[in-house]
Protein backbone atom coordinates (compact mmCIF):
# COMPACT_ATOMS: atom_id res chain seq x y z
CA UNK A 1 0.00 0.00 0.00
CA UNK A 2 1.14 3.46 -0.61
CA UNK A 3 2.69 5.00 2.08
CA UNK A 4 1.25 8.73 2.83
CA UNK A 5 3.09 11.58 1.08
CA UNK A 6 3.70 13.15 4.34
CA UNK A 7 5.12 10.39 5.83
CA UNK A 8 7.65 10.33 2.90
CA UNK A 9 8.56 13.51 3.93
CA UNK A 10 8.92 13.62 7.34
CA UNK A 11 10.96 11.06 6.47
CA UNK A 12 13.30 13.13 4.01
CA UNK A 13 12.41 10.76 0.96
CA UNK A 14 11.90 12.30 -2.18
CA UNK A 15 8.08 13.04 -2.86
CA UNK A 16 6.18 14.22 -6.30
CA UNK A 17 4.96 17.33 -4.43
CA UNK A 18 5.20 18.93 -0.88
CA UNK A 19 2.19 17.74 1.32
CA UNK A 20 0.50 20.33 2.51
CA UNK A 21 -1.68 20.46 5.94
CA UNK A 22 -2.82 23.35 8.03
CA UNK A 23 -2.72 23.30 11.66
CA UNK A 24 -6.28 23.87 13.03
CA UNK A 25 -7.65 23.10 9.83
CA UNK A 26 -10.35 20.93 11.40
CA UNK A 27 -12.95 23.45 12.68
CA UNK A 28 -12.35 26.83 12.83
CA UNK A 29 -13.67 28.57 9.58
CA UNK A 30 -15.62 25.63 8.10
CA UNK A 31 -19.29 26.53 8.10
CA UNK A 32 -20.19 23.07 8.72
CA UNK A 33 -18.33 22.82 11.70
CA UNK A 34 -19.84 25.84 13.17
CA UNK A 35 -23.40 24.09 12.48
CA UNK A 36 -22.15 21.84 14.58
CA UNK A 37 -20.54 23.59 17.40
CA UNK A 38 -24.14 25.09 17.75
CA UNK A 39 -25.08 22.21 19.11
CA UNK A 40 -22.18 20.05 20.46
CA UNK A 41 -19.48 21.53 23.04
CA UNK A 42 -15.46 20.52 21.93
CA UNK A 43 -15.13 17.79 24.52
CA UNK A 44 -18.67 16.63 23.67
CA UNK A 45 -17.75 16.57 19.80
CA UNK A 46 -14.52 13.91 21.13
CA UNK A 47 -16.62 12.09 23.57
CA UNK A 48 -18.54 10.48 20.20
CA UNK A 49 -16.14 8.98 17.88
CA UNK A 50 -17.84 9.14 14.71
CA UNK A 51 -18.87 12.85 15.14
CA UNK A 52 -14.95 13.53 15.83
CA UNK A 53 -14.41 11.72 13.07
CA UNK A 54 -16.44 13.91 11.10
CA UNK A 55 -15.76 16.81 12.15
CA UNK A 56 -11.49 15.87 11.34
CA UNK A 57 -13.00 15.09 8.28
CA UNK A 58 -14.65 18.18 6.76
CA UNK A 59 -11.36 19.88 5.89
CA UNK A 60 -9.99 17.18 4.04
CA UNK A 61 -13.16 16.55 1.90
CA UNK A 62 -13.32 20.65 1.40
CA UNK A 63 -9.76 21.30 0.88
CA UNK A 64 -8.34 18.02 -0.85
CA UNK A 65 -5.25 18.27 1.84
CA UNK A 66 -3.10 15.57 2.14
CA UNK A 67 -3.62 14.89 5.93
CA UNK A 68 -6.45 14.90 8.39
CA UNK A 69 -5.33 16.40 12.11
CA UNK A 70 -7.52 15.12 14.79
CA UNK A 71 -10.16 17.28 16.03
CA UNK A 72 -9.50 17.47 19.93
CA UNK A 73 -7.82 19.71 22.42
CA UNK A 74 -4.09 19.61 23.86
CA UNK A 75 -6.09 19.45 27.62
CA UNK A 76 -7.65 16.55 26.48
CA UNK A 77 -5.86 13.87 27.85
CA UNK A 78 -5.07 15.66 30.82
CA UNK A 79 -9.30 15.52 31.90
CA UNK A 80 -8.81 11.88 33.36
CA UNK A 81 -5.87 12.62 35.59
CA UNK A 82 -8.01 14.75 37.47
CA UNK A 83 -8.20 18.34 36.12
CA UNK A 84 -11.27 19.82 35.93
CA UNK A 85 -11.23 22.09 32.43
CA UNK A 86 -13.30 24.57 31.24
CA UNK A 87 -12.73 25.37 27.24
CA UNK A 88 -13.98 29.47 27.76
CA UNK A 89 -14.90 31.35 24.27
CA UNK A 90 -12.41 33.50 23.20
CA UNK A 91 -10.24 32.91 26.21
CA UNK A 92 -9.31 29.27 26.10
CA UNK A 93 -8.67 26.89 28.41
CA UNK A 94 -9.67 27.47 32.22
CA UNK A 95 -8.32 25.44 34.84
CA UNK A 96 -10.85 25.49 37.86
CA UNK A 97 -8.17 24.35 40.77
CA UNK A 98 -4.70 25.22 39.02
CA UNK A 99 -1.70 23.05 40.19
CA UNK A 100 -0.20 24.75 43.23
CA UNK A 101 1.65 22.18 45.32
CA UNK A 102 3.41 19.18 45.73
CA UNK A 103 -0.05 17.20 47.06
CA UNK A 104 -1.68 18.87 43.81
CA UNK A 105 0.69 16.84 41.69
CA UNK A 106 0.65 13.82 43.86
CA UNK A 107 -3.06 13.76 42.79
CA UNK A 108 -2.73 13.65 39.52
CA UNK A 109 -3.27 10.25 37.56
CA UNK A 110 -1.06 8.86 34.96
CA UNK A 111 -3.86 6.59 33.40
CA UNK A 112 -4.44 3.81 30.42
CA UNK A 113 -5.31 5.54 26.73
CA UNK A 114 -7.14 2.45 26.22
CA UNK A 115 -9.75 3.29 29.32
CA UNK A 116 -9.49 6.83 29.81
CA UNK A 117 -9.61 8.01 26.04
CA UNK A 118 -11.08 4.93 23.92
CA UNK A 119 -13.43 7.96 21.81
CA UNK A 120 -10.45 9.70 20.54
CA UNK A 121 -8.91 6.23 19.53
CA UNK A 122 -11.89 4.88 18.08
CA UNK A 123 -12.13 8.10 16.04
CA UNK A 124 -8.23 7.79 14.73
CA UNK A 125 -9.51 4.51 13.56
CA UNK A 126 -12.09 5.51 11.65
CA UNK A 127 -10.23 8.98 10.29
CA UNK A 128 -7.94 6.39 8.92
CA UNK A 129 -10.39 4.30 6.94
CA UNK A 130 -11.86 6.94 5.48
CA UNK A 131 -8.70 8.17 4.23
CA UNK A 132 -6.80 7.50 0.90
CA UNK A 133 -3.75 5.49 1.21
CA UNK A 134 -1.44 8.82 0.29
CA UNK A 135 -3.13 11.08 2.61
CA UNK A 136 -2.30 10.84 6.81
CA UNK A 137 -3.33 10.82 9.99
CA UNK A 138 -1.58 13.40 12.34
CA UNK A 139 -2.02 12.75 15.91
CA UNK A 140 -1.64 15.89 17.99
CA UNK A 141 -0.33 15.66 21.69
CA UNK A 142 -0.04 19.11 23.95
CA UNK A 143 3.42 20.13 24.74
CA UNK A 144 4.80 19.70 28.03
CA UNK A 145 5.41 23.58 28.65
CA UNK A 146 1.72 24.76 27.26
CA UNK A 147 -0.01 22.33 29.14
CA UNK A 148 1.37 23.18 32.20
CA UNK A 149 1.36 26.77 31.82
CA UNK A 150 -2.83 25.92 31.63
CA UNK A 151 -2.24 23.67 34.86
CA UNK A 152 -0.21 26.61 37.00
CA UNK A 153 -1.95 29.76 35.39
CA UNK A 154 -5.19 28.45 35.75
CA UNK A 155 -5.84 29.81 32.38
CA UNK A 156 -3.81 31.10 29.07
CA UNK A 157 -0.83 33.63 29.84
CA UNK A 158 1.57 35.51 28.14
CA UNK A 159 4.21 36.41 31.01
CA UNK A 160 3.69 33.05 32.93
CA UNK A 161 4.54 34.65 36.11
CA UNK A 162 3.08 31.69 38.27
CA UNK A 163 5.24 29.39 35.74
CA UNK A 164 8.84 30.48 36.36
CA UNK A 165 8.32 31.48 39.68
CA UNK A 166 7.55 27.57 40.11
CA UNK A 167 10.45 26.33 37.93
CA UNK A 168 12.87 28.96 40.03
CA UNK A 169 11.25 28.98 43.43
CA UNK A 170 10.27 24.72 43.56
CA UNK A 171 12.19 23.14 40.68
CA UNK A 172 11.40 19.59 42.17
CA UNK A 173 8.31 20.40 42.25
CA UNK A 174 8.29 21.86 38.35
CA UNK A 175 9.81 18.81 37.58
CA UNK A 176 7.19 16.56 39.19
CA UNK A 177 4.06 17.80 37.29
CA UNK A 178 6.60 17.91 33.88
CA UNK A 179 6.77 14.25 34.68
CA UNK A 180 3.39 13.13 35.35
CA UNK A 181 2.37 15.25 32.11
CA UNK A 182 5.27 13.14 30.38
CA UNK A 183 4.27 9.89 31.49
CA UNK A 184 0.37 10.61 30.45
CA UNK A 185 1.21 12.39 26.91
CA UNK A 186 3.97 9.61 26.40
CA UNK A 187 1.01 6.58 26.45
CA UNK A 188 -1.25 8.93 24.85
CA UNK A 189 0.86 9.29 21.54
CA UNK A 190 1.54 5.62 21.20
CA UNK A 191 -1.74 4.82 22.00
CA UNK A 192 -3.34 7.28 18.83
CA UNK A 193 -0.33 5.46 16.49
CA UNK A 194 -1.11 2.17 17.40
CA UNK A 195 -4.96 2.93 16.79
CA UNK A 196 -3.56 4.19 12.95
CA UNK A 197 -2.24 7.56 13.05
CA UNK A 198 0.59 8.29 10.58
CA UNK A 199 2.24 11.25 12.23
CA UNK A 200 2.37 13.03 15.58
CA UNK A 201 2.86 16.55 16.08
CA UNK A 202 3.95 17.72 19.87
CA UNK A 203 2.43 21.24 19.52
CA UNK A 204 4.05 23.42 22.49
CA UNK A 205 2.33 26.43 21.45
CA UNK A 206 3.96 28.86 24.17
CA UNK A 207 7.15 27.40 24.72
CA UNK A 208 8.57 30.51 23.31
CA UNK A 209 8.14 32.13 26.64
CA UNK A 210 11.07 30.73 27.62
CA UNK A 211 14.67 31.17 27.30
CA UNK A 212 17.03 28.60 25.96
CA UNK A 213 18.99 27.86 29.14
CA UNK A 214 15.47 27.28 30.79
CA UNK A 215 13.95 25.29 28.32
CA UNK A 216 16.59 22.66 27.74
CA UNK A 217 16.49 22.87 31.86
CA UNK A 218 12.82 22.63 32.06
CA UNK A 219 11.01 21.31 29.37
CA UNK A 220 13.40 19.44 26.71
CA UNK A 221 14.27 16.06 29.13
CA UNK A 222 10.03 15.41 28.84
CA UNK A 223 9.33 16.86 25.12
CA UNK A 224 12.64 13.99 24.33
CA UNK A 225 10.69 11.75 26.60
CA UNK A 226 7.22 11.95 24.76
CA UNK A 227 9.15 12.08 21.21
CA UNK A 228 10.66 8.89 22.22
CA UNK A 229 7.54 7.12 22.95
CA UNK A 230 6.29 7.23 19.36
CA UNK A 231 8.25 4.24 17.58
CA UNK A 232 6.52 3.42 14.80
CA UNK A 233 5.25 6.82 13.23
CA UNK A 234 7.06 10.16 12.55
CA UNK A 235 7.06 12.91 14.73
CA UNK A 236 7.10 16.69 14.10
CA UNK A 237 7.89 18.87 16.95
CA UNK A 238 5.87 22.50 16.84
CA UNK A 239 6.18 25.61 18.84
CA UNK A 240 5.82 29.39 18.40
CA UNK A 241 8.22 32.05 19.27
CA UNK A 242 10.86 29.56 18.87
CA UNK A 243 13.48 31.24 16.43
CA UNK A 244 15.95 31.15 19.70
CA UNK A 245 15.05 27.80 21.06
CA UNK A 246 15.18 25.66 17.07
CA UNK A 247 18.55 23.59 17.82
CA UNK A 248 17.80 22.82 21.10
CA UNK A 249 13.99 21.72 19.97
CA UNK A 250 15.74 20.14 17.65
CA UNK A 251 18.28 18.18 19.86
CA UNK A 252 14.90 17.40 21.71
CA UNK A 253 13.94 15.36 19.37
CA UNK A 254 11.20 15.41 16.02
CA UNK A 255 11.51 13.99 12.79
CA UNK A 256 10.28 17.81 11.48
CA UNK A 257 10.36 20.74 13.69
CA UNK A 258 8.13 22.97 13.01
CA UNK A 259 8.86 26.66 12.13
CA UNK A 260 6.19 29.92 12.78
CA UNK A 261 6.05 32.76 10.72
CA UNK A 262 8.49 35.09 12.60
CA UNK A 263 11.59 33.28 11.39
CA UNK A 264 12.64 33.03 7.29
CA UNK A 265 12.09 29.03 6.63
CA UNK A 266 15.24 28.25 4.72
CA UNK A 267 16.98 30.68 8.20
CA UNK A 268 15.28 27.87 10.51
CA UNK A 269 16.15 25.11 8.27
CA UNK A 270 19.45 25.82 8.89
CA UNK A 271 19.41 25.93 12.41
CA UNK A 272 17.41 22.79 12.76
CA UNK A 273 19.89 21.16 10.57
CA UNK A 274 20.08 18.80 7.38
CA UNK A 275 18.95 15.80 8.97
CA UNK A 276 15.69 16.71 9.95
CA UNK A 277 12.42 18.11 7.99
CA UNK A 278 10.91 21.88 8.52
CA UNK A 279 7.28 22.29 8.86
CA UNK A 280 5.86 25.95 8.05
CA UNK A 281 5.55 28.24 7.66
CA UNK A 282 3.64 31.00 5.78
CA UNK A 283 1.86 33.89 8.35
CA UNK A 284 -1.75 32.55 8.70
CA UNK A 285 -2.92 35.97 9.05
CA UNK A 286 -1.50 36.59 5.10
CA UNK A 287 -4.53 34.60 4.13
CA UNK A 288 -6.52 37.75 5.23
CA UNK A 289 -5.46 39.83 2.87
CA UNK A 290 -5.84 39.56 -1.00
CA UNK A 291 -4.43 37.09 -2.97
CA UNK A 292 -1.64 38.86 -4.96
CA UNK A 293 -0.12 38.74 -1.30
CA UNK A 294 -1.03 35.11 -0.16
CA UNK A 295 0.64 33.98 -3.54
CA UNK A 296 3.60 35.91 -3.74
CA UNK A 297 4.06 35.25 0.33
CA UNK A 298 3.64 30.97 -0.32
CA UNK A 299 6.15 31.36 -3.35
CA UNK A 300 9.12 32.93 -1.10
CA UNK A 301 8.36 29.84 1.06
CA UNK A 302 8.30 27.06 -1.15
CA UNK A 303 11.68 29.16 -3.00
CA UNK A 304 13.18 29.30 0.65
CA UNK A 305 12.74 25.28 0.63
CA UNK A 306 13.98 25.26 -2.27
CA UNK A 307 12.26 21.74 -3.24
CA UNK A 308 14.49 19.82 -0.68
CA UNK A 309 13.00 16.79 0.82
CA UNK A 310 11.36 17.02 4.13
CA UNK A 311 9.11 20.29 3.65
CA UNK A 312 6.15 20.19 4.83
CA UNK A 313 4.04 23.10 3.71
CA UNK A 314 1.41 24.49 6.30
CA UNK A 315 0.79 27.63 8.38
CA UNK A 316 3.18 29.22 10.90
CA UNK A 317 0.25 28.54 13.50
CA UNK A 318 -2.71 27.72 13.29
CA UNK A 319 -5.89 28.73 10.79
CA UNK A 320 -7.70 32.13 12.10
CA UNK A 321 -11.36 31.85 12.59
CA UNK A 322 -12.05 34.60 9.65
CA UNK A 323 -9.99 32.64 6.82
CA UNK A 324 -12.49 32.48 3.76
CA UNK A 325 -12.36 28.30 3.39
CA UNK A 326 -12.07 28.79 -0.05
CA UNK A 327 -8.88 30.50 0.54
CA UNK A 328 -6.97 27.36 2.14
CA UNK A 329 -8.49 25.58 -0.97
CA UNK A 330 -7.07 27.29 -3.58
CA UNK A 331 -3.39 27.76 -1.66
CA UNK A 332 -3.13 23.50 -1.01
CA UNK A 333 -3.58 23.81 -4.85
CA UNK A 334 -1.01 26.59 -5.82
CA UNK A 335 1.61 24.36 -3.38
CA UNK A 336 0.40 21.33 -5.07
CA UNK A 337 1.14 22.91 -8.47
CA UNK A 338 4.18 24.60 -8.09
CA UNK A 339 5.97 21.95 -6.36
CA UNK A 340 5.09 19.03 -8.47
CA UNK A 341 8.28 17.81 -10.27
CA UNK A 342 9.76 14.02 -10.94
CA UNK A 343 10.78 12.30 -7.67
CA UNK A 344 14.09 12.23 -9.38
CA UNK A 345 14.65 15.63 -10.36
CA UNK A 346 13.81 16.60 -6.32
CA UNK A 347 16.22 14.37 -5.04
CA UNK A 348 18.47 15.54 -7.32
CA UNK A 349 17.83 19.11 -6.84
CA UNK A 350 18.55 18.19 -2.95
CA UNK A 351 21.80 16.69 -3.18
CA UNK A 352 22.78 19.86 -5.02
CA UNK A 353 21.33 21.87 -2.50
CA UNK A 354 23.49 19.87 0.15
CA UNK A 355 26.47 20.38 -2.13
CA UNK A 356 26.22 24.10 -2.24
CA UNK A 357 26.14 24.29 1.52
CA UNK A 358 29.18 22.56 1.76
CA UNK A 359 28.11 19.55 3.64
Amino acid sequence: MTEPLLVRACRLEPTERTPVWFMRQAGRSLPEYREIRERYGLFDIVAQPELCAEVTLQPVRRHDVDAAVMFTDIMFPVLSMGIDVELVESVGPVVEHPVTSAEDVEALRVTDPDESVPTILEAVRLVRAALRPDQAVVGFCGGPFTVAGYLVEGRPSREFVKVKTMMYREPELWHALLDKLAAQFAAYVSAKVAAGADVIQLFDSWVGALSVADYEEFVAPYSARILAAVADAPTIHFGTGTAALLRSMAEAGGDVIGLDWRVPLDRGWADVGPERGVQGNLDPAVLLGPWERVEAATLDVLARAGGRPGHVFNLGHGVLPLTDPDVLGRLRELVHERSQVPVRERSRGAQNSLQGRGT
